[in-house]
């Protein structure tokens, strides 16, 4: 793992991980195209060094090889992000002595997970307060009917004016002028919720943007944890490090010290503009709408930064393998609550909230039906617009096998569950915004409590004696 973005950068190009572009490519779309054609073939990370018309290189791909994630994260696997979580989970009071020093490493495991503030921080090597202009920044415009230019890699933090707790979240930012942009606070998120604390009074609610803090902090960012987790925490447990944060200098939050810039602003309660369109995640460009308004006080840098981004659209995308990290971190916490569940799958079609399998240890007759309203009172899994489950031996990450036995074990008649209730934003099928409805589909092998009363048929499977002689046999075939 690394501690910032500029040794990540040295470690791809080392191993052929990345590339310089040296063609002066704009901001406006060609990055983007370029971007996307090397994304789709899961290339190397770009670091384009003379964008057209500005000054800072612009990273973008960081995150879109599986090689990359797994340097990122020090991990052999993605499933390894959640056995490290599961240990942690599992941690029981010590019994004896023994169970204690057993406990040490744990307890200074845990002991690095907060953050740690600093006075000198690289991102403030530079402080613009007076003349400061968001223009100088190579913010992308990524697709042709964009609304302008967008922010798409921000690590946002703001603080709940009621309660203090720190909310650090990622939500893109349509770039208005130099010193203002949109802030596209989904309802249901975190920013949100200190925004609507802040709207009951009349003061502005400070606002605080870091841009290319290591790579781990910024995919903390985008982590689905339950209100009141600071999101610096869970960097630092997966870092193994406490983050670095440095005081911002015209407003009372923190931001990480190793970050290549930091806006600093505000938002006012009331005030709104519109924002959009924009070439979303799910394929299609989200409507225009309005979001709140944010302020620039200030930007803070390094000497010599770098700007980081991302281009979303049609999957796959870089974002595809962000969200199979944070499948395989949070499977083991929804496993606590759900121990029957054996596995889960968000499929890259799916664009994070339309479609997910899961396999369970089927128990009772309507257990798949539990594990769905489970499921949708899940947090972010509330967005879910359609659950299939399977039986525990059923690969869900097994496209293939997936469509097998939904098309051989399903009756729509008795097998789907419809649902009301709220759905993604950006969830254009829906009839309301924020609200539709969803389907769950039982695709387990039926019982006879569930109004199935012939005998389910067997699955047609070679006898393992026979398997075991071919398997003896097979180089001897040369087949």
């Amino acid at each position: 793992m690394f501690e910032t973005l500029q040794k990540a950068i040295e470690a791809f190009e080392a191993q052929g991980e990345l590339v310089r572009v040296k063609e002066p490519l704009s901001p406006h779309l060609e990055i983007s195209e370029v971007t996307d054609r090397v994304v789709k073939k899961r290339g190397p990370a770009l670091l384009f060094e003379r964008p057209a018309g500005h000054g800072y290189p612009v990273l973008t791909n960081l995150f879109g090889s599986l090689k990359r994630v797994q340097a990122i994260f020090d991990i052999r696997s993605l499933d390894d992000l959640g056995r490290r979580f599961e240990t942690l989970l599992n941690v029981r009071p010590p019994t004896g002595w023994i169970d204690k020093l057993k406990l040490l490493p744990r307890m200074k495991e845990l002991g690095d997970i907060f953050p740690k503030t600093v006075k000198d921080a690289p991102c403030q090597e530079v402080v613009e307060t007076e003349k400061c202009d968001l223009g100088a920044l190579p913010v992308l415009t990524c697709w042709p009917e964009d609304g302008g230019p967008f922010i798409t890699l921000p690590v946002v933090v703001t603080r709940d004016p009621a309660s203090g707790r720190r909310n650090v979240g990622m939500y893109r930012m349509q770039v208005f002028d130099a010193k203002s942009t949109g802030m596209h606070w989904h309802l249901h998120k975190g920013g949100a919720a200190h925004y609507l604390q802040a709207a009951r009074g009349s003061a502005p609610m400070p606002v605080a943007v870091a841009l290319g803090p290591d790579p781990i902090t910024t995919y903390s960012a985008t982590a689905p944890l339950p209100d009141g987790i600071d999101e610096f925490m869970l960097a630092g447990f997966l870092r193994r490090k406490p983050v670095k944060l440095v005081r911002c200098v015209t407003c009372d939050l923190e931001v990480p010290a190793e970050s290549q810039f930091v806006i600093e602003g505000f938002v006012r309660p009331g005030e709104t503009r519109r924002e959009g369109p924009f070439g979303d995640h799910t394929g299609f460009y989200s409507p225009a709408d309005d979001y709140p308004v944010f302020h620039v006080t200030a930007i803070t840098r390094r000497s010599n930064p770098i700007y980081t981004a991302t281009v979303v659209g049609r999957p796959p995308m870089e974002d595809g393998l962000l969200g199979k990290v944070t499948e395989r971190l949070f499977l083991p916490l929804i496993r606590q609550q759900m121990p029957e569940i054996v596995d889960m799958n968000l499929p890259v079609e799916g664009v994070f909230h339309n479609l997910c399998f899961v396999a369970i240890d089927k128990r009772y007759p309507g257990h798949a039906q539990k594990v769905m309203h489970a499921l949708w009172g899940l947090g972010q899994m509330m967005f879910t617009k359609m659950i299939f489950v399977f039986d525990a031996e059923v690969d869900v990450q097994n496209v293939g096998e997936v469509l097998f036995r939904l098309g051989g074990n399903v009756d729509p008649g008795r097998d789907l569950t419809v649902v009301r209730g709220p759905v993604d934003a950006l969830d254009h099928a829906a009839p309301l915004p924020n609200l539709g409805t969803k389907m769950g589909v039982d695709c387990t092998r039926k019982w006879s409590g569930e109004g199935y009363e012939r005998e389910w048929p067997e699955l047609i499977r070679m006898s393992d004696s026979v398997r075991t002689k071919i398997d003896q046999l097979w180089n001897r075939l040369k087949l």
